[in-house]
């Protein structure tokens, strides 16, 4: 009775953790030709209301980028942050704008280089991207716990009683974070709306205040001058060593990504289609614009304020400014009380901005690795996946002993190399359409971004240790997946011309016989040969009736697709199905199981043996979607059609 108990407990708890999941190709018969379905109404939201959505994540560096800008600039700190926002709107704004037109459902500067790359060079390129954004996701989740936590500890009420509790409350609020997700998390605009107002109202309190304190101590400004001549010199020398250290700046310039990702969340016009969503691409441009230039204006007020009104020593690891610059001036100089409102404010959006990494990394993933065969059957659930990354992020936050410093390597990494690759896909896009201003321009973008990219990567490599790991990690899990799939059914659909039908149509009138041809001269030599070579091989009688079947390979590394079947009658008497696919055993098991399934009858199909050895031809399958054709396609059909006296009968001679 405990066994039953128990066995009953284990079962709930994987129905449970696996809730959603649909097993593709686990005795699924191939579907018939599709019919045409109608797109759904899109609706969306205002941009305005989308541009919360991301700016949870984008707005949300307030809480620590003025901090990590002082300790990397120190005095110059407010030049070095007008350098940044300078690249952000004459850089990132006109390349994500482009990327918008571009890629208008949300895809982002990946789908733009899948693009351009075909074949397994093209998956490995992007699994190295993916790489890099899961980088930048699990990153922005344990940074913002980090930053969180460490607003906690040094709340004037509360630092007494968490001074030494640091780690731990990171990783309880990044259990929190999964936990969300295992119950089911709906991301809520709504939600992201007020968070974003206020804080940005809060924060726009201690920017008036701290100008006031700046304009009625006006030493501080001479304080301030000064020490910038006596280290720097002149203009020119600031401007160069700002220029230095704007690659340890480029936090601020994270939230585009996002901006893009949130894409298909914006409301389009009546008239927009999904081919052309100008509405929604015009609402997109709209948002981006908007967050760079609010984001720009805060940065330059709050890094200003935080460089004058600010002792060095506080922006210093155990300094009481430590990733939290302006908590210190709302508690400095608004009182412990509004400091404590402030506090709780950023807390809610870092909260928010782990929650929105969460998202895209749920939702980034299963975009790419189900279409490659590159995922396994698991992964298409939510809440394992949301235990991997809870586990992956507790690692990450372990390594960086949950410090906000430590990780702006890694963090800044990711969010560059997402830019830079972006950058470059708008130059290409550019150049093909023949704009030559634009072309350059980019160029220009691509250029400064990949210096900032090399130069972060040589002084913090450990943002590039970290997203090789990620990268080497997903390659694997990819490349296992991918073989454990191999034998799946994964042709989505499968439509046959008239001709096509017309020759099913007539042989199933009598036994249904194929013969599986690879393809060489097409001349009518081979394709007698062929059938005397099938019913010497195999004792067939003359009078038997045959269709061959031939497989042509475009794109070996794609794993999913429709079929298409084109009959053609050769030399007057040679009926021949030809089929275009990534693979040949599987176009041929779903042409098998979708004639059945139309004619009723069991089809049978002839092959001869392939010459080589067996390891090779299966590596030969594996990579280039050839190989030993015959026993893969029998065992493609044992998969998709557990019933053996409803599968297809297979021949080989």
């Amino acid at each position: 009775m405990a066994t039953l108990d128990h066995d009953a407990r284990t079962s709930r708890l994987r129905a449970w953790m696996l809730e959603g999941l649909s097993d593709m190709g686990k005795g699924r018969q191939v579907p018939r030709a599709a019919e045409p379905v109608p797109e759904p109404v899109h609706k969306g939201q205002r941009w305005w209301r989308v541009m919360c959505l991301t700016g949870v994540d984008y707005f949300s560096t307030l809480g620590y980028q003025p901090g990590i800008a002082a300790l990397a600039a120190g005095l110059l700190s407010p030049i070095a942050t007008i350098v940044l926002v300078i690249v952000t709107l004459a850089g990132a704004l006109p390349v994500y704008r482009r990327v918008a037109e571009e890629s208008p459902r949300g895809e982002g500067s990946i789908a733009m280089l899948e693009r351009l790359l075909t074949f397994w060079k093209g998956k490995l390129f992007v699994l190295t991207l993916l790489g890099f954004a899961a980088t930048d996701f699990l990153i922005t989740i344990t940074l913002s716990a980090a930053d969180a936590s460490t607003h906690l500890v040094e709340n004037p009420h509360l630092t007494s009683v968490l001074h030494d509790k640091q780690m731990v409350i990171t990783l309880v609020l990044v259990a929190l974070l999964g936990a969300v997700f295992l119950k089911g998390f709906l991301e809520a605009i709504g939600v992201a709306v007020v968070l974003v107002g206020i804080y940005l109202a809060l924060n726009a309190v201690v920017v008036v205040v701290g100008f006031w304190q700046v304009a009625t101590e006006p030493h501080v400004v001479t304080d301030w001058t000064t020490g910038l001549t006596a280290d720097h010199g002149n203009v020119f020398a600031m401007i160069g060593v700002s220029l230095l250290v704007f690659p340890k700046l480029a936090l601020g310039l994270s939230g585009f990504e996002t901006g893009v990702a949130v894409m298909p969340h914006v409301e389009g016009d009546a008239e927009d289609t999904e081919e052309k969503p100008a509405g929604r691409i015009r609402g997109t441009k709209k948002l981006l614009t908007t967050a760079a230039v609010i984001m720009s204006v805060y940065l330059i007020a709050t890094s200003f304020i935080t460089t004058l009104l600010i002792p060095e020593k506080e922006f210093e690891s155990g300094g009481q400014a430590n990733g939290r610059a302006l908590a210190y001036l709302a508690h400095e100089y608004l009182g412990n009380a509004f400091g404590t409102v402030y506090d709780i404010s950023t807390i809610a959006i870092l909260w928010f901005a782990g929650a929105s990494a969460m998202a895209g990394l749920l939702n980034l993933m299963p975009r790419y690795l189900p279409r490659y065969g590159m995922a396994p059957h698991w992964a298409r659930a939510v809440r394992p996946m949301v235990i991997v990354f809870t586990l992956v992020a507790f690692l990450v936050t372990w390594i960086f002993d949950a410090d906000v410093d430590a990780q702006g390597g890694a963090y800044a990494t990711g969010v560059l190399v997402l830019m830079s690759s972006a950058a470059i896909a708008v130059t290409i896009a550019a150049r093909r359409a023949g704009q030559r201003g634009w072309t350059i321009g980019f160029a220009i973008v691509s250029a400064v971004l990949l210096y900032v990219t090399v130069v972060n990567v040589i002084e913090r490599p450990d943002g590039v240790k970290i997203g090789a790991c990620f990268i080497a990690g997903i390659i694997l899990v990819s490349l296992l997946s991918r073989l454990a799939r191999a034998f799946e059914l994964r042709v989505t659909s499968v439509t046959m011309d008239d001709m096509a039908e017309r020759f099913v149509r007539d042989i199933a009138s009598r036994r249904i016989r194929f013969i599986a041809n690879e393809p060489d001269k097409r001349d009518k030599a081979e394709y007698r040969e062929k059938i005397e070579q099938i019913r010497a091989d195999n004792d067939l009688p003359t009078q038997e009736d045959f269709v061959f079947v031939e497989v042509t390979v475009l794109d070996p590394s794609e794993f999913e697709a429709g079929l298409n079947v084109r009959g053609e009658v050769l030399h007057g008497r040679y009926r021949v199905l030809t089929l275009e696919s990534s693979s040949i055993p599987n176009a041929l098991a779903a042409l098998l199981l979708h004639v059945r399934d139309t004619t009723g009858c069991i089809p049978h199909i002839y092959f001869e043996w392939t010459e080589g050895n067996p390891f090779a031809n299966f590596l030969r399958f594996f990579l280039f979607g050839q190989g030993e054709v015959a026993p893969v396609t029998r065992e493609v059909l044992r998969e998709a059609e557990p019933n053996r006296s409803r599968r297809p009968r297979i021949h080989v001679g």
